[in-house]
């Protein structure tokens, strides 16, 4: 048998080595690395660079070995986190919008669903992935509760991931990119006070609200309750009863790390080696969904008069976490994007089950 060559057989070790790092170590590697990248991307003017660095960082340690344990708890709170942030960048227009609007808001949502799921479709006449694998995986949105659906559902809920969360990463990239073209100049960037003099009661009390609707969402067992609860229960708290919204921006930060941490941990090695043979077409199925919720956008900036990157931002098949962090760091219309996004998770969420068995049949057929 030939011996492998030297810098092979180094490689091996040093992974090895890398592997075997305690899981205290671990998080450091993760913190420290996710802490420059996000200072570089930072330098660049990026928007959502304190998500995109520790997304990458995240995903370079899964990859080499290095995974790490994500406590539910945490990602539970950064999501509500940023349903705090998204209510507290809602203003009372919001409705008046929607109700004015309505049409522009239900062919918009309903275009991105008939698009995905016909790639799902076509995805599942192809044999690409057994089941309903490919519709859940091709499902626009609410990523995480597309994955832990899609096992009672007859999908393989590792090849579910894997879309999800390889689209969530992709369309994060090309919303930043798209973003960095039309919105976040050097001077946006740069007047961001991360630790104001703010009234820890009124810190407190929006913490309360988030995480007790959170908490009572979650009993309730409704999908996606860690951050639609906190964003219905802060948007009632503001407009029902007038309640300030008060977070620090180090609270942002720290919540768009956990995110970012959340989605790149989910590409460990296996995941990525199972699904190896057919990464191009998924990355092709993500590409079609794109450049189709571009044209979408562009039907809206022509005939709807919404602004380019709005309407980009609206349309974008990625998760409502991601593309709030992106939306709030831009000069967009942050309410229609997030009507928008939410409006599209709603309803991914009530008909995912009843479309991926009628896509199923249709073609068993």
């Amino acid at each position: 048998m030939s011996e492998e060559p030297d810098d092979v057989s180094s490689n091996h070790r040093w992974l090895r080595r890398v592997a075997a790092l305690p899981p205290a170590a671990r998080w450091l590697v993760l913190i420290a690395g996710s802490l420059l990248l996000g200072w570089l991307l930072e330098l660049m003017h990026l928007p959502a660079a304190l998500l995109l660095g520790p997304m990458a960082m995240a995903i370079a340690m899964a990859l080499s070995g290095m995974s790490f344990r994500m406590p539910k708890v945490a990602f539970n709170g950064a999501q509500a986190i940023i349903g705090v942030m998204i209510a507290a960048n809602m203003p009372p227009s919001i409705f008046s919008e929607l109700a004015a609007q309505w049409p522009v808001f239900a062919v918009g949502i309903l275009a991105t669903v008939i698009a995905s799921a016909s790639l799902g479709a076509l995805m599942v006449r192809a044999q690409i992935f057994p089941g309903t694998t490919a519709i859940w995986g091709s499902s626009p949105g609410a990523a995480s509760v597309m994955v832990l659906m899609s096992e009672s559902y007859g999908g393989d809920m590792r090849l579910v991931a894997f879309m999800q969360y390889l689209r969530v990463v992709c369309v994060a990239l090309a919303a930043t990119m798209v973003a960095r073209l039309f919105g976040v100049t050097p001077a946006d960037s740069q007047s961001v006070e991360w630790f104001p003099a703010l009234s820890p009661l009124s810190v407190l009390a929006t913490l309360a609200v988030a995480f007790g609707s959170a908490w009572i969402c979650g009993l309730m067992r409704i999908p996606g309750a860690a951050l639609l609860g906190p964003l219905a229960g802060c948007l009632v708290a503001k407009f029902g009863f007038g309640m300030p919204l008060v977070l620090a921006p180090w609270m942002l930060a720290i919540a768009y790390a956990l995110v970012g941490w959340a989605v790149g941990g989910r590409f460990t090695r296996e995941v990525v080696t199972y699904a190896a043979r057919n990464f191009l077409r998924v990355l092709g199925s993500i590409a079609c969904l794109l450049l189709i919720c571009s044209g979408f956008a562009a039907m809206l900036v022509f005939f709807a008069g919404i602004d380019p990157l709005t309407a980009y931002l609206a349309t974008s098949p990625g998760g409502a976490d991601s593309v709030a962090i992106i939306a709030a760091s831009t000069n967009v219309d942050v309410p229609f994007v997030m009507a928008m996004q939410i409006g599209r998770f709603l309803v991914v969420v009530l008909t995912g089950p009843m479309l991926a068995k009628a896509i199923v049949r249709h073609m068993s057929r």
